[in-house]
């Protein structure tokens, strides 16, 4: 927890850092580009840097941080800490990492806020940055621990078995180790970082949810191709799209991630839309694989069945559920069937599974849900915040919802 001297030093001025938060993080990256580039080149995402999101993700971490720490002295928020050290882990941040920000980030607070950073003001904030790094180093070296590897030492090489174009934005990799041994295990709803060098030398990483059964000898990920929009194309993505093909090895992590299926029979409700029911395909193939009889409710939504990657695999691993059910909305549904054969017929124990396919956009509130359910939301972040808002309105705890984002996590402090 903050010292008793930094708590009213950190309450006066986290106002104005934090309105100042999103042009402190500009000039932070400016600076520790300028004096570390291998940085943007080889870990930080550059498509993120060119349209802003990173900035805005540093920007929600510490002001969340902080107020947390005011907020809630006597408790650390470990579900952000955990969410943020798994993507570190994943990337292969090392602790000394931790002291080149820490350089960068309180120079450039002194930037902008100028003469109001006193040397009291800079000690406060320097205090909440390492209570923040610090607990997060030793989640990370935990993470590091469990996978037998040393510290930003999990990477390994991985050749790709076999691919399958799943729509024309969504390619499936199958990947196995090179050297012959089974793929490492993961949890339901991991995912795993590939790093590849591209033309200009740049080894960009970027993580990829495991979208297959956990416990088989090769992993699968599968690849949603950014295209030009708003932002610059991906880079990754179109050089896996372009360029891998079978018998290619790959960079991968090992697995990290804390959106993960719990044990237990209690009922759940599994909500993605677009590339983001790949963790939940895992959690599907697990709960099948395993026998399980808890209750499913399933949730998914697309453009148009066309572009729903492994919508027949997500249909047929429902079927295999006893007490499933697969709610489907597309904004251009054409003509999606309704549902899938059973693969035999209902018993008054195990009914069929129910499938709907709606147009328009996902609307849980006439969804039979219980008051217990747990929730897992995987996809972009206005289909979860809409859906989040949607279930605090139905009663669900706030704790009962957790959540993946692909990218820089820019609703910390906000879910």
């Amino acid at each position: 927890m903050l010292s008793e001297k930094s708590i009213p030093v950190v309450r006066a001025t986290l106002p104005a850092v934090g309105a100042a938060i999103d042009e402190i993080a500009a000039v932070f990256y400016r600076k520790l580009f300028a004096a570390h580039p291998d940085l943007l080149r080889d870990l930080f995402n550059r498509g993120n840097q060119a349209n802003g999101q990173q900035r805005r993700a540093l920007a929600g971490s510490i002001a969340a941080f902080a107020g947390m720490l005011l907020a809630h002295p006597e408790a650390r928020p470990d579900a952000m800490l955990a969410r943020i050290a798994h993507k570190h882990a994943s990337l292969g941040v090392t602790a000394d990492q931790y002291k080149i920000v820490n350089e960068h980030l309180l120079a450039a607070v002194s930037d902008v806020l100028g003469e109001a950073v006193t040397p009291q003001v800079a000690d406060a904030w320097d205090e909440v940055y390492w209570l923040m790094a610090n607990a997060l180093i030793a989640v990370e070296a935990r993470l590091h621990a469990e996978q037998g590897a040393p510290e930003g030492g999990t990477w390994r090489p991985m050749t790709v078995a076999a691919r399958h174009e799943e729509t024309p934005d969504a390619v499936a990799l199958t990947l196995r180790p090179a050297d012959g041994t089974p793929a490492p295990a993961f949890r339901p709803g991991q995912y795993v970082s590939v790093r590849v060098e591209l033309p200009d030398g740049a080894r960009q990483i970027r993580q990829y949810s495991l979208s297959c059964a956990p416990g088989r000898p090769e992993w699968r990920i599968t690849v949603k191709r950014v295209r030009a929009g708003d932002g610059p194309a991906g880079e990754v993505s179109s050089w896996l799209h372009e360029r891998a093909r079978v018998g290619d090895v790959l960079t991968a992590s090992a697995p990290f991630g804390d959106l993960t299926l719990p044990a237990g029979d209690g009922p759940l409700l599994l909500a993605s839309a677009g590339i983001g029911g790949t963790p939940m395909l895992a959690m599907l193939h697990h709960l099948v694989a395993s026998g399980s009889s808890r209750p499913v409710v399933v949730v998914h939504a697309d453009r148009t069945p066309a572009d729903h990657a492994h919508r027949d695999e997500l249909r047929a691993l429902v079927d295999e559920l006893p007490q499933a059910a697969l709610h489907l909305w597309y904004e251009e549904p054409g003509h999606a069937a309704p549902a899938p054969t059973p693969s035999s017929p209902a018993s008054p124990s195990s009914p069929s599974t129910r499938v709907t396919v709606s147009p328009g956009r996902v609307d849980v509130s006439a969804l039979p849900l219980p008051s217990d359910v747990t929730t897992y939301l995987c996809g972009p972040l206005p289909f979860m915040r809409t859906l989040r808002g949607a279930l605090l309105g139905r009663g669900l705890p706030p704790q009962a919802i957790h959540y993946e984002v692909f990218g820089p996590d820019l609703w910390l402090g906000q879910s």
